[in-house]
């Protein structure tokens, strides 16, 4: 430390309770050199940035919105990144190179979500997280991807391209006649401009699509022959590899045959389909009936005593939002230490799979039951139904014990489920004078009622959801609305990357920035650590006084919830080993 950084100057100018002062004053206990040492390689001969500015320009870069090249020219001639960093003003303490690096490191080796874990260590180490069980509010977002998304005919000329690029990269030696013909097609500014054809005629589409197929099966096929060549161990057969499967993966999901053996368009949209070449994890997403969206999905888990975020997770923007449920609160329970006791959300984790996911995970699920169908008659809350005895009676009295298996539902252990359709036969329901009001399809039928595999499951939920406490509790999930809000006024709504991985980087460095934020505006309204600074002076004074010698930083440490003060106060940065 030095007497001439920003943050021995300026600190009180910036402002101590600023996010910026928060970071001067405490970032050295949040994130420390050593806890990034095995991303480095010992004994190079010489120094790097200390990864602990690096790890604190991150978060900075996350809560200004700022780019890459605007973060190095903030952390030189901004005051305010000075005095967060510890920089002296003027200084450039990293180049451009030296932050993506950084982040590549962390990302590659699967770290990213050590910046968002030590933001739950430092809340739990100043006593804002204590220990206890937790209620966690769950919730998911859209994502909206990088990549461009584009039409079938376009789509396939990226992948030919790719795959074309690929092999040139692997010197394929016949690659040069089959671009001889096709070079102007595939490389040019526009695929569309240059096929030249009338886009309102069938024939002329049918006839480029054909071609595009052709072309794209003819590559795969010099492909495959190339890669026999490369050995196993070889990185460029993976290269190829995944290029051929991207190229196969386009083609057969939207282009089939007709009875000529003509390629054309398939009717509909595949299940899983890829909607980009240069981000083949996106998908299309939908967060309501008229909402759609291309992309990801960010999930998250926040505490609702403390607001913090207590896990992130990025899924498939087609998935559920609760697919990874459980696996947001185990690792809720994993980085805060605590016991997840109860699980909030909306409807989305209130389906039966998800209860019964809940219940053999030992969590209490605090969630809306999927609604029922109304088409007009009578529901099935109309009729009884006796899980247990394997009989359905309607409101007109009539029991039927005949059933057969319907949809089949896969818990988590793997074990198969079938829901049971239970019938009324047509001759009890045809006399009866509810018929119009029970029955609506085709007359002459009985009535059905589908019944879920775990249907004692969402009758409990039905009849919880209808009590004062149900409301009580479930009132708690506004915290993850306000953490989302949060973290879209932090710019997650778009992803800053290309890629699932990255873009989970990216959720996991601004819920830490949010963690923080939220600690830093609680650390300004509970300032109980500035009479223990002075005592610790006094108390150092008086030992050199008397000749008594003890550690200070051992003293500090019999008394709980106030080592940070101490350190903070009196203990200076120690340098970066030259070694990194």
């Amino acid at each position: 430390a030095s007497i001439f950084t920003a943050d021995a100057q300026y600190l009180d100018k910036v402002g101590r309770d600023t996010f910026y002062g928060f970071l001067a004053t405490h970032a050295h206990r949040i994130f420390r050199d050593e806890d990034f040492s095995q991303l480095y390689c010992r004994n190079n001969g010489r120094r790097s940035v200390p990864p602990s500015l690096l790890a604190v320009a991150l978060l900075l870069q996350h809560y200004d919105r700022v780019s890459d090249e605007e973060a190095v020219n903030r952390a030189t001639f901004d005051l305010r990144w000075a005095v967060a960093l510890g920089t002296e003003p003027c200084e450039q303490p990293f180049a451009k190179s030296t932050l993506q690096l950084f982040r590549a490191k962390l990302v590659l080796n699967e770290r990213g979500q050590e910046l968002f874990e030590r933001s739950l260590s430092y809340a739990r180490e100043i006593g804002f997280l204590k220990n206890r069980k937790i209620r966690a509010a769950l919730d998911a977002t859209p994502i909206l991807g990088r990549g461009a998304v584009k039409d079938t005919y376009n789509l396939l000329a990226d992948g030919i391209r790719k795959l074309a690029r690929t092999l040139e990269q692997v010197s394929v030696r016949d690659l040069g006649r089959w671009l001889k013909k096709r070079a102007q097609r595939y490389f040019s500014k526009s695929l569309k401009g240059e096929a030249d054809i009338d886009w309102d005629d069938d024939e002329a589409r049918k006839t480029l699509l054909d071609t595009l197929v052709s072309d794209a099966r003819s590559l795969l096929q010099l492909a495959r022959e190339h890669q026999q060549q490369l050995s196993d161990d070889d990185p460029q057969r993976q290269q190829l590899e995944d290029a051929m499967r991207l190229l196969s993966e386009l083609v057969a999901q939207d282009v089939e045959e007709d009875e000529h053996g003509q390629a054309t368009l398939k009717q509909g949209v595949s299940k899983d389909r890829i909607i980009s070449v240069h981000d083949p994890e996106m998908r299309h997403g939908r967060k309501s009936k008229r909402q759609r969206f291309d992309g990801h999905k960010a999930t998250i888990a926040v505490d609702t005593e403390t607001q913090l975020i207590t896990a992130t997770d990025v899924i498939a923007g087609n998935a559920s939002d609760g697919d990874n449920a459980i696996a947001l609160c185990e690792q809720s329970a994993e980085n805060t230490g605590c016991e997840v006791e109860t699980a909030i959300g909306d409807t989305s984790y209130g389906t039966g799979e998800l209860r019964r996911a809940f219940a053999e995970a030992g969590i209490k699920v605090v969630a809306k039951a999927p609604p029922i169908a109304d088409r007009g008659t009578f529901t099935k809350e109309d009729f009884s139904i006796d899980v247990e005895g394997e009989r359905v009676t309607c409101p007109a009295g009539h029991t039927t014990t005949q059933w057969h298996r319907g949809a089949v539902t896969t818990r988590r252990d793997g074990t198969k489920q079938h829901a049971k359709v239970f019938k009324f036969d047509a001759a009890l329901c045809t006399p009866c004078p509810f018929y119009e009001q029970c029955v609506s399809s085709s007359k002459g039928r009985g009535r059905t009622i589908m019944v879920h595999a775990e249907e004692a499951l969402l009758q409990q939920a039905r009849a919880f959801q209808k009590t004062e406490a149900f409301k009580e509790q479930y009132r708690e999930r506004i915290v993850v609305e306000h953490r989302i809000a949060r973290l879209m006024q932090l710019g997650v709504r778009k992803a800053r990357y290309f890629g699932r991985k990255k873009t989970a980087f990216q959720v996991a460095v601004v819920a830490a920035v949010a963690n923080l934020t939220l600690i830093a505006a609680w650390q300004s309204q509970n300032p109980g650590d500035s009479w223990f600074v002075l005592l610790c002076v006094f108390a150092f004074m008086a030992m050199l006084v008397t000749g008594v010698r003890i550690r200070m930083y051992e003293a500090a440490a019999y008394l709980p919830g106030y080592r940070l003060a101490y350190e903070t106060a009196l203990v200076k940065k120690a340098p970066f080993r030259p070694d990194f």
